[in-house]
């Protein structure tokens, strides 16, 4: 048991026998009446994002998530296998749970499983991952300002919006949550 002054980003905490994970939260002391925590939590098994207000104080109870370092391996055809760092251990993760960590995945990158009672949760990845751009129409000449951007394929095979100086064989950062582009990045 923890109480709502404890709530921080990530956290997963069991709500109506549900599982949910807490994406933003914010302690407001208005000048009148009682403090509250303003959150905004995502249902661990759905994705469902709602807005939940709760009393300053009030007993919540967390789930208790083992988060495991592993290694994404490779694509079976059907679920997505990934390899514990420790143990050497091979589990296999239904696209369903992956989701859009899909699209900035490549193999042999390290990713943190969440487990509940040995169910995988969610896989979380860094903030940000740098990808090379496998396709992208050709910038012209002068074409070199922050106002303009083209459609590039990355090497997922996810779809972004890059600047027009930007080519095929550019390698780029891009932001895991958002799925918009960061900076170019030169080796």
């Amino acid at each position: 048991m923890a109480t709502t002054n404890d709530l921080k980003n990530g956290l997963v905490m069991k709500i109506d026998n549900q599982l949910w994970q807490v994406i933003e939260f914010q302690h407001v002391k208005p000048g009148k009446g009682p403090a509250f925590v303003r959150t905004k939590i995502k249902n661990v098994l759905s994705g469902k994002i709602v807005d939940r207000t709760f009393n300053a104080g009030l007993k919540i109870e967390t789930a208790t998530v083992d988060r495991r370092d592993m290694t994404y391996s490779y694509n079976d055809g059907t679920d997505y296998v990934f390899m514990d760092d420790k143990t050497f251990e091979m589990t296999p993760v239904s696209p369903e749970i992956v989701g859009d960590a899909a699209h900035f995945m490549l193999e042999n990158q390290k990713v943190i499983l969440a487990f509940y009672e040995d169910k995988v949760l969610f896989v979380e990845l860094p903030a940000s991952v740098v990808l090379e751009i496998s396709h992208t129409e050709p910038g012209l000449q002068g074409d070199r300002s922050n106002a303009g951007t083209k459609p590039a394929t990355l090497e997922t095979g996810y779809d972004i919006q890059v600047p027009l100086f930007l080519n095929t064989g550019d390698k780029v950062k891009v932001d895991t949550r958002s799925g918009d582009y960061i900076s170019r990045v030169t080796d």
